[in-house]
């Protein structure tokens, strides 16, 4: 694993071992993941999504506490996986950045807690699995518009962006913030430092997936 451009934000490259019967690799690993991050990853829900060919999702965040971390692979097909830094008083804030993430290097993400996420589908049928540090909550899960012109998110050229009402209907960067929806960098920060320490945050309910 290592730290993206963005702070709370990593990108994890595993090894691939083919042979004539397929593929294999190791798609998470406690270990090295505590050794990166400093802490336990937090898991409460695991989903897994198909989307056609110019699907987009996003941009999806949680408030915080206690948001949502995610740690978020492709196992068919490709999409272009974006994490935005929506999180006020950032040395980053609005910035974001894409990491491919597809069947054949087999890539994964984690983004913590406070941070945008979006993805868009480059192949039909791409299918995207992730596991999440919270379950899905309503009333604090919230939404970016994915073609904010303040962000300007480099979406691929030559694709028909599919978005959900909810996404198509989503404020602004600077709504979001003029509404006093966005998660802030002290928050994140603070949070992050509890789970690390092992607090009541994170003490409840870590789990090691295997």
């Amino acid at each position: 694993m290592r730290p993206l451009g963005i702070e709370g934000a990593w990108v994890d490259t595993p090894r691939v071992f083919p042979d004539h019967r397929g593929r294999f690799h190791e798609w998470f690993r406690i270990d090295r993941f505590r050794e990166v991050t400093g802490q336990e990853l937090r898991l409460e829900q695991a989903n897994c999504s198909r989307s056609v060919r110019g699907t987009l999702r996003g941009i999806h965040y949680a408030s915080v506490p206690p948001g949502q971390a995610k740690y978020v692979t492709c196992v068919s097909g490709a999409v272009l996986d974006v994490i935005v830094d929506i999180r006020t008083g950032s040395p980053t804030f609005g910035a974001w950045e894409a990491v491919r993430l597809d069947d054949a290097d087999h890539r994964s993400v984690y983004l913590s807690e406070g941070l945008g996420h979006a993805f868009m589908a480059l192949e039909e049928h791409s299918t995207v699995v992730y596991l999440c540090s919270r379950g899905y909550a309503p009333q604090r899960e919230f939404g970016i518009h994915p073609f904010d012109p303040t962000l300007a998110i480099d979406w691929p050229d030559g694709l028909v962006p599919e978005l959900s009402e909810k996404d198509a209907a989503a404020p602004t960067l600077v709504e979001a913030e003029r509404q006093g929806l966005l998660p802030s960098y002290e928050e994140c920060v603070a949070h992050r430092r509890d789970l690390r320490a092992g607090g009541s945050t994170g003490r409840s309910a870590a789990v090691t997936p295997a």
